[in-house]
């Protein structure tokens, strides 16, 4: 998988960087997936009222991660080296995007 050129993000450590879903508004099937090395960090299921970020406390993202309630975009707080990488997002099993997050 190939980061498409729009979705590069720079950030300097300690700042924040938005990702966005590609969603403008939630609709109520919607399953938003974020992944980063692999494995899952935030998920949302709107018609289940779940917002979790929990996920990400595993890969090192402890109270740093959170999702906007309505597009399911996923915001990095307090940005470390070691967030840099390709995150991916799926929404409802299907399409998504890729970002290439770099944080000197």
């Amino acid at each position: 998988v190939f980061a498409d050129l729009n979705h590069v993000k720079s950030v300097k450590e300690g700042d924040s960087v938005t990702l966005e879903s590609g969603v403008t508004k939630l609709q109520t099937e919607d399953v938003i997936t974020w992944r980063f090395k692999g494995a899952v960090i935030a998920y949302v299921n709107n018609e289940a009222g779940i917002f979790n970020t929990s996920p990400g406390d595993a890969v090192g993202f402890r109270d740093r991660l959170k999702l906007d309630h309505q597009t399911g975009s996923l915001t990095i707080t307090n940005t470390r080296a070691t967030d840099s990488g390709l995150y991916y997002v799926t929404i409802n099993s299907g399409k998504g995007n890729t970002y290439n997050v770099t944080v000197y």
